[in-house]
């Protein structure tokens, strides 16, 4: 029977928020808050760190967590996961960024079930719900193919754009058109995993800093589940203070 995992790739250093998997929040680590949360919502999957720094290891201590050590020098973290999978050697995995602290079962499950399609690949989207969150960089946009929902393409910039408006949009049409925010949650075939290694980065993936669009650069599908599921990606130290207040 195929074998599933999870691998959560972990970066010691982050450009818009220095050493953000330390950073702590009621006194717990970032880090941890997000190993606590995939095991308690799905503990019957096994799950893995791939760390590029011992200094990751503290905040995983006494959890009886299963810890890869990898390169520093990966570009991406699909390329971290590559490595670490030489060693778990799971048919399937499923990437949870270890920057997502409430990230739900359906969510991974969702992504479990997808990547046993044909695909190769797939991923998650949330629907936009305001224009300011449209407009923010940070938060990456994907377009998707109306009836298979594969995605056509990423970019940080509002796709897709409404020219007749002049890019200039409200809620109420952000709410009424396929406004999609991508969520760094993915799953792989392991062939394809090691294939993304190999291939050398793309040109649109060097301007965007987007490394899922290696795969449709390079002529692979990404298949897109939809979720509801409230999530907060914590990018900067703006949004480990709006996870700080979703805690109550």
């Amino acid at each position: 029977m195929p074998s599933l995992a999870i691998i959560v790739p972990c970066r010691l250093e982050s450009t818009r928020f220095p050493r953000k998997l330390l950073h702590r929040v009621r006194g717990k680590a970032l880090l941890r808050w997000v190993a606590d949360r995939i095991v308690s919502q799905v503990p019957d999957l096994p799950v893995h760190f791939a760390i590029d720094d011992d200094l990751l290891q503290e905040p995983l201590a006494g959890g009886n967590f299963s810890i890869i050590k990898t390169s520093r020098v990966h570009a991406t973290g699909t390329d971290r996961i590559a490595e670490a999978n030489r060693t778990v050697r799971a048919d399937f995995v499923v990437n949870v960024q270890a920057d997502e602290p409430l990230v739900s079962a359906a969510q991974i499950r969702a992504l479990a079930s997808a990547i046993q399609g044909e695909a190769p690949m797939a991923t998650l989207a949330t629907p936009f719900r305001t224009a300011a969150d449209f407009a923010n960089p940070n938060q990456v946009k994907v377009v998707l193919a109306k009836a298979s929902r594969r995605a056509l393409f990423f970019s940080r910039s509002p796709i897709p754009f409404a020219r007749d408006l002049g890019g200039k949009v409200d809620d109420a049409w952000v709410a009424a058109h396929p406004c999609y925010r991508h969520l760094g949650l993915y799953a792989y075939h392991a062939d394809l995993l090691e294939r993304f290694a190999r291939l050398p980065q793309g040109e649109l993936e060097h301007i965007e800093r987007l490394e899922q669009l290696r795969v449709l650069e390079n002529g692979y599908s990404i298949a897109c589940d939809l979720t509801d599921d409230p999530t907060i990606g914590v990018d900067t130290p703006e949004d480990a203070v709006k996870f700080e207040a979703s805690l109550g």
